[in-house]
């Protein structure tokens, strides 16, 4: 305990990176379990597209955070997240062991190592219904908007992840705020656990060449099948479950928007588009300690590294 702080390590990067196996090989080297940070991998049945890691692929380790929402549920919200996660952390430092939060999503980890308190944010029905109204009146209004009131957040969210859009506009009008002010600000004495970061990276072109080979990887492992299963339910695709990469280009085939082979090259391009917006966030935090993997000839040298720097 460090400062009257229980420890926290963190291991992120951007998809494709290596995140899940590394975080696996760290729990096990420094005795410890893992908490997910994906927006994707919360909700059940939706684990070959987001890359939700298989019982062999755990290796043992305990995993939270994984499989805690359905996708016709209700919203799981950020604060929801904070709520839970910060259960889990604290069970896992009850037990004995080494809490370590692995993901790629910004938001998810700054909900954990900040001090905001997301449930102060109320929403404003009226103000998402005008939101609403206003972006089908006139489509990309909203983005447009969010663009000159909180660049941070556009630069995160898709052009079409209307519901998260709506939801920043609405937390900037109400609090006079972006929903992400404080978290690149944010020092170790903010922080409400002893932390240490440390976050993957590559050159561009390998980090691209790996997203197409895992978009290949998915499809053999049955994407498509589980995709389609998930479209048989008849749900609306507006649904905030329903916005993860893979997923919705394959349901915009499913409706005659794409053929296949386009919504397999959108799955590649917006995953590549993803990866530079995961990687905008992260490189506003400068408590992370960047690890670039091909500096390291073999995993056992990066995993050196990553506890040298998780155990400091």
């Amino acid at each position: 305990m460090q400062n009257g702080k229980q420890p926290l390590g963190v291991i992120l990067g951007p998809t494709a990176s290596g995140k899940t196996a590394l975080g696996v090989q760290v729990a096990k080297r420094l005795g410890g379990q893992i908490v997910s940070a994906d927006s994707m991998q919360v909700y059940q049945g939706l684990d070959i597209g987001s890359a939700k890691p298989t019982a062999l692929e755990m290796g043992g380790i305990p995993h939270h955070l994984l499989d805690v929402a359905t996708v016709d549920g209700p919203r799981f919200t950020v604060a929801e997240y904070q709520r839970r996660a910060r259960e889990a952390i604290d069970s896992i430092h009850a037990s004995g062991d080494y809490p370590i939060v692995v993901g790629g999503t910004g938001l998810y980890i700054s909900a954990i190592i900040s001090p905001l308190d997301f449930t102060q944010t109320a929403g404003d029905e009226a103000l998402r219904t005008a939101l609403s109204q206003q972006e089908a009146q006139e489509p990309g209004s909203l983005y447009r908007r969010l663009q000159q009131e909180d660049p941070d957040s556009a630069r995160r969210l898709h052009p079409n992840d209307i519901k998260r859009i709506i939801r920043a506009l609405e937390v900037k009008s109400i609090t006079g705020k972006p929903i992400g002010s404080g978290f690149a600000r944010a020092t170790e004495e903010d922080c409400p656990y002893a932390l240490s970061m440390i976050g993957l990276t590559m050159p561009r072109e390998l980090l691209y060449a790996r997203i197409e080979q895992r978009v290949e990887q998915m499809l053999e492992q049955g994407l498509l099948k589980e995709a389609r299963r998930i479209w048989d339910m008849g749900l609306d695709r507006s649904l905030p479950s329903l916005q993860g990469l893979g997923y919705k280009q394959l349901f915009a085939y499913f409706a005659g928007e794409y053929t296949l082979e386009q919504a397999i090259e959108a799955i590649k391009r917006e995953t590549r588009h993803f990866a530079k917006r995961q990687l905008t966030w992260f490189r506003r935090d400068p408590r992370i300690s960047w690890l670039d993997i091909t500096e390291y000839s073999e995993q056992q040298q990066l995993l050196e590294a990553a506890c040298a720097l998780l155990e400091r």
